[in-house]
């Protein structure tokens, strides 16, 4: 008996390892080495790559707001920045993203088997409940005051025309609709009323490429409100032009609102958000700021490519990391690289989407589940867990401005390869070895055999069931437990007396 059930032990653990070994190393870089394949990434075009997204985050989207909601986490722990900001503009990430599928289905591609804005139904609405919940605004409201909504606070008000605008275009349940109306007639006459076009989105902070988020929300408003501030578009460009641009007449990463001047230099980070931005609002000085950023911003080596987050001549900002460009690498800028996706494609410039999309899609390394390993790594672990797959999923699925040329070419860079194919020749190595000590390990004498038997089975079962929900810290160590937990008495069938691990 204590034979047969050491035997099966071995086995079963081999089988786990072999198993979770292939969920983790082989599977996701063959899921990239297809994906990367598909032509919609290379030219206009949804690649299946979000489709699939799509399928494994609406309903833990849904899930997960409806959680934060109901437990009012926000109003009691507001001090961290990315703890506050991170869950609601990852949530009108993820509506624009759903916008943007559902558009690429009226156009009548069918990769999903059911609408997208009818699948996500449950998703948009959490993800706009969440965006408007006060219980979720008190970070603001302490900088702010109780006049919140009315004065500057410009980050925040973005935030909530934005969401109700695509609830609104996706579900038009009339949600909201009060609040979304007096949003953006609010924030508009601040706007055109401010002597430079700008607003701070904190006290003494004022970003413009925020500045040109709300204009842009705006706009999109006038849509489902039935408005016209095609007039305050316009006007609004003063606050990108002239002394008001900084270095290579791009605009700055942050700027003084009463004076208008740059503060800082033009970033990385800040010009992909805005080369996805001002297609739509002003065609003409998109082009020129997306030239310029093009010209002293790509940067392109035997290893890898991207957009950095300093222009060249920029000295010293090649190796850093902080909250708004993420880790910068040799000069590339991790978040001006991934939002520079979506910012190429929107601006036709295939040659660069599709180096930079290969390398979003090798990094974010997606699970069998469906999950994105990397992107929800560099999340809000316990704030904001799929902000980064609801980046990607936006970015991967965003479309050329309607009449701009449309320039293909570029290639998979060396880095890709790299990134795939040594984890699936190391999880391939690994499971031969596996493999082979089962075959050795033969008769493992167990102590108290039904014991560890019985716990091994509970470990797999729960933490099974954990990973299968999402609980990847607890499922991965209830599995360790039970890889760990069988212990032998007498080595591995060749008689010695010391204590072991089985498999």
């Amino acid at each position: 008996m204590n034979d047969r059930i050491g035997r099966r032990l071995v086995l079963g653990n081999t089988v786990v390892m072999v198993a979770l070994t292939c969920f983790f190393l082989i599977a996701p870089p063959i899921t990239a080495l297809v994906s990367i394949q598909d032509s919609a990434f290379q030219t206009p075009g949804v690649p299946a790559f979000p489709w699939r997204l799509h399928r494994s985050l609406a309903p833990r989207y849904a899930q997960w707001a409806q959680a934060r909601i109901s437990s009012k986490r926000a109003a009691a722990d507001n001090a961290d920045v990315a703890g506050t900001e991170w869950p609601l503009f990852g949530s009108v990430f993820y509506l624009w993203g759903v916008e943007n599928l559902q558009a690429a289905w009226d156009r009548g591609d069918r990769s999903a088997s059911v609408e997208p804005k009818v699948f996500a139904r449950d998703a948009i609405k959490a993800a706009s409940d969440l965006v408007v919940d006060p219980h979720q605004a008190e970070w603001v409201r302490q900088k702010w005051g109780t006049n919140y909504l009315h004065h500057q606070n410009l980050f925040y008000r973005v935030l909530l025309i934005a969401a109700v605008t695509s609830r609104q275009k996706l579900v038009a349940d009339g949600a909201h609709l009060d609040l979304l109306r007096d949003q953006v007639e609010s924030l508009s006459s601040e706007l055109d009323a401010s002597e430079h076009g700008l607003l701070n989105d904190y006290p003494y902070e004022t970003y413009p490429g925020d500045v040109m988020a709300a204009v842009m929300c705006i706009r999109r408003a006038d849509a489902v409100l039935g408005t016209d501030h095609s007039a305050f578009v316009r006007r609004a460009l003063r606050a990108f032009q002239g002394d008001q641009l900084a270095r290579h007449g791009l605009p700055p990463f942050s700027a003084e609102a009463v004076t208008g001047a740059p503060l800082t230099e033009p970033r990385g980070s800040g010009n992909s958000y805005v080369a996805l931005l001002a297609p739509e609002l002003w065609p003409e000085a998109a082009k020129t700021w997306f030239d310029a950023y093009d010209a002293h911003s790509w940067q392109e080596h035997w290893l890898a490519a991207g957009y950095r987050e300093f222009v060249h001549d920029v000295p010293a900002a090649d190796w850093f990391m902080e909250v708004d460009s993420g880790p910068v690498l040799a000069g590339h800028g991790i978040s001006a690289s991934a939002f520079g996706v979506g910012a190429a494609r929107r601006n036709g410039r295939f040659d660069r989407a599709y180096p930079l999309a290969a390398e979003l899609v090798a990094t974010s390394w997606e699970l069998p589940n469906g999950t994105l390993l990397g992107p929800s790594l560099l999340s809000h672990a316990t704030d904001a867990p799929m902000l980064g797959e609801a980046a990607v999923f936006w970015l991967s699925t965003v479309q050329p401005m309607a009449g701009l040329p449309v320039i293909q070419g570029g290639a998979v860079p060396p880095f890709v390869y790299i990134v795939l194919c040594g984890p699936l020749l190391l999880g391939a190595a690994h499971i031969i070895s596996l493999i082979r000590r089962a075959r050795r390990e033969t008769n493992p004498q167990l102590w108290r055999p039904r014991v560890q038997a019985f716990v091994w089975i509970v470990a797999m079962t729960v933490g099974a069931l954990a990973l299968v929900n999402g609980s990847w810290p607890a499922g991965l160590a209830l599995m360790a437990l039970g890889v760990f937990v069988p212990r032998v008495r007498s080595g591995y069938g060749n008689g010695t007396a010391t204590k072991g691990r089985v498999a």
